[in-house]
């Protein structure tokens, strides 16, 4: 039996019950949840399309997600879980899974299901490896995976045509798969505080949309980061983007720009 949430200046259970259906928006955050999703959010099945459950005690996820196959936004950060269900997977409609800050080893195979997931982020778990299903995420726009474990990043991850940032920072990375360079769409690659002592060395001359490669606190040098093929044109794209942000009057520190690499 999932738990349900104390009354929340909402009025009574059925009249919360009654604006959820109304509005397909769950708002559950810092509700002192414990163990697993309440009874009435899984009864809502296809009316759901945000779930909110941030900042709460969860610690399971039920096979009965699967229920709710309307749901766009699902919202479980900051809770206990250490597993996600394979079920998972039939969630067809979600674009964005927030994880962050839970207890979570591994993800399931099946989130290569998720084709129309557009941001995916679960930073401060304990992940060791990511799954070479996450390839088949090909709508996937944004991937944040800092504050884990990781090692490596797949090769699949070459396959998310659509993938424009990705923020791998504070892991154990040695090294980055060559498939980074298929990513045309890629803007900003964060690794600092990592292991990686090169880039592939397509990356910057292939991919032609990044403006951002962030690599403090890693065993490159800036020498060898200017002598990679595609320099001097990333150089450009980057400077571009800083000028833009000047034009709209964004601050920017008085130490100048910033190039992502330790000297």
């Amino acid at each position: 039996m999932g738990c349900c949430a104390s009354n929340q200046g909402g009025g009574s259970k059925a009249s919360r019950v009654k604006r959820w259906r109304s509005t397909g928006i769950i708002g559950l955050r810092d509700s002192k949840l414990k163990q697993t999703f309440p009874d009435v959010v899984i009864d809502m099945e296809r009316a759901v399309r945000t779930l909110d459950l941030t900042h709460n005690k969860i610690s399971d996820v039920p096979g009965d997600i699967s229920k709710l196959i309307n749901m766009q936004r699902l919202l479980i950060a900051d809770n206990l879980i250490e597993r996600l269900p394979g079920n998972l997977g039939k969630l067809q409609s979600l674009k964005v899974l927030m994880l962050d800050g839970n207890r979570i080893s591994y993800l399931p195979d099946e989130l290569g299901q998720l084709i129309r997931l557009e941001q995916l982020s679960i930073a401060r778990n304990m992940l060791i490896y990511l799954p070479d299903t996450i390839g088949s995420l090909r709508n996937l726009v944004l991937l944040n995976v800092s504050n884990n474990r990781l090692k490596s990043l797949p090769e699949s991850l070459g396959s998310c045509a659509s993938l424009e940032e990705i923020q791998a920072n504070d892991n154990v990375v040695e090294e980055l798969p060559a498939s980074l360079c298929n990513l045309m769409q890629l803007k900003s690659l964060c690794l600092d505080d990592n292991q990686v002592k090169q880039i592939p060395d397509g990356l910057l001359k292939d991919c032609k949309s990044l403006q951002n490669l962030s690599l403090h606190n890693n065993p490159i040098s800036m020498d060898d980061f200017q002598l990679m093929e595609g320099y001097q044109e990333f150089e450009e794209r980057r400077k571009k983007k800083f000028d833009k942000q000047i034009d709209l009057n964004v601050m920017i520190s008085s130490k100048g720009l910033d190039v992502g690499v330790d000297k």
